[in-house]
């Protein structure tokens, strides 16, 4: 997966603006649930701890917490080289969510 089209993929998750968070781009909702390294390599996403244990065991070649305290509230670091965008679909759509997200 690319940084462009992970961008492209947390764009179309209704209601979501881009904005710079550090050194990085944060998408949110109501709040941030994605976030976007800038030199593209990965993104982080927020979602609830016991999805965040599913997924990093569905994928551990490619997702893993975030190695802090932030990783133990959920933050999940993508390796996007590692992913094909649908696989990265569900724990995405799980982060808009946990943000504020409202389907429909």
């Amino acid at each position: 997966m690319t940084p462009e089209a992970f961008r492209t993929m947390a764009l179309a998750q209704p209601a979501t603006t881009e904005a710079a968070h550090f050194d990085r781009r944060a998408f949110r909702v109501r709040r941030i649930y994605a976030t976007l390294a800038a030199d593209g390599a990965s993104a982080n996403l927020a979602l609830p701890p016991d999805e965040q244990e599913h997924y990093c065991r569905l994928m551990p070649h490619a997702l893993a917490p975030v190695p802090n305290s932030w990783g133990a509230r959920g933050w999940t670091t993508v390796a996007l080289a590692a992913v094909e965008p649908e696989e990265i679909a569900g724990p995405l759509s799980s982060a808009w969510l946990g943000a504020g997200g409202r389907e429909g």
